[in-house]
């Protein structure tokens, strides 16, 4: 269960009343709902749900955290219990999984939102009104994300591709949402290359072309990140020009959690562009 969804439930003033991990090692909870149930199954959270909706109080969200191959899974369990969900990127690996969604949706009379979190970070939204406002048509954008991870990576989950939807989804997917939120959708996608630890294309938008490099390895990191002793780095250009957004991450899950509960989340349509992306290029689909 990731922390800083905890911590985000916490600071909008919510409560989690139960929690589900079979890693049992969890007292990074006492420091935010130390009273929360604990599971290490889905059946027992499965049988909490249920009592909670046969007493006529069923849980208002589940918050889903899991790995990606499984979100589809809880995300059934969380809708036929009576309860929304947020769900944790990406929403799901396949595009079939959302046309699900959908009718789970209007099946239970409840609501799945994602996180996209970029799209309320202060450099993105400045970004995206100033495509907007410009009055120029078609753009020229790179993309580079390099966040470096260790051999355990492709020993657990992350590094198999039909657990994780490959490095595209599981490191790539909220740029992805990002570019084809403010640039349009994809007219044309171009992978040159797509294996356990990099990835790189090529896609025309309908405002932009944007070259894109994505990689786990340490070794592709830039010399200015390496002398710095980073670890990650990120990196936008448009027409040239760097967009800065190193900083501005620390309470992006806060607000998401925000948004959604005031009615203002987003959901399974806005989630689709960049699924459908990342799972042509995980399939070598142009």
């Amino acid at each position: 269960m990731a922390e800083r969804h905890i911590r985000a439930i916490k600071e909008t003033g919510n409560m989690v009343v139960a929690a589900m991990d079979p890693f049992d090692v969890m007292g990074r909870m006492d420091s935010y709902f130390p009273e929360a149930e604990f599971f290490t199954s889905e059946d027992e959270l499965a049988a909490f749900l249920q009592k909670c909706k046969e007493e006529n109080n069923p849980v208002d969200y589940v918050s889903i955290c899991s790995p990606n191959h499984l979100h589809i899974k809880h995300i059934e369990l969380a809708l036929t219990n009576g309860c929304n969900v947020i769900c944790e990127k990406p929403l799901v690996i396949d595009t079939t999984d959302l046309d699900k969604i959908k009718k789970l949706e209007e099946a239970t009379d409840r609501k799945v939102y994602t996180v996209l979190q970029l799209r309320y970070h202060p450099a993105i939204l400045k970004l995206k009104e100033e495509i907007e406002t410009s009055g120029k048509e078609f753009f020229d954008v790179e993309l580079t994300y390099i966040t470096s991870r260790g051999k355990w990576y492709r020993k657990s989950w992350k590094g198999d591709p039909e657990k994780s939807g490959g490095i595209a989804a599981n490191i790539g997917i909220h740029f992805f949402d990002m570019l084809t939120w403010i640039f349009g959708k994809v007219i044309k996608n171009e992978t040159n290359h797509s294996g356990p630890q990099k990835a790189a294309g090529k896609l025309i938008l309908e405002k932009a072309t944007v070259n894109w490099f994505l990689s786990i390895n340490a070794s592709d990191l830039p010399e200015l990140a390496v002398k710095e002793n980073k670890r990650t780095w990120r990196s936008i250009r448009v027409d040239g020009k760097e967009i800065e957004f190193s900083d501005g991450f620390t309470d992006l899950h806060t607000e998401t959690y925000r948004q959604i509960l005031t009615g203002f989340g987003f959901g399974v349509e806005d989630a689709r562009e960049s699924i459908r992306l990342t799972e042509r290029i995980r399939r070598g689909n142009v």
